[in-house]
């Protein structure tokens, strides 16, 4: 019974993860950019921030145009 919860307990944890992984990644990629941007003076501050920010949205445009429309195929 024991084992059973564990493989359980695993599995929750792992779903939580696969679900909020990306997510939670590209959140901190962004507060890493901003709080670059904001305290840099040019130099590698300002490529760092320009890096971490352009992830969050090449990773936003790329899954919003490979999606494909739902429904009943009108877009």
């Amino acid at each position: 019974m024991k084992h059973h919860q564990q493989q359980h307990h695993h599995g929750h944890h792992q779903g939580f993860w696969r679900m909020w992984g990306w997510p939670i990644a590209l959140g901190l990629l962004t507060t890493f950019g901003l709080i670059s941007a904001l305290f840099s003076d040019g130099g590698l501050g300002d490529i760092l921030a320009w890096i971490a920010l352009g992830i969050p949205v090449v990773a936003g445009a790329w899954y919003g145009w490979r999606k494909t429309p739902t429904g009943n195929g009108k877009s």
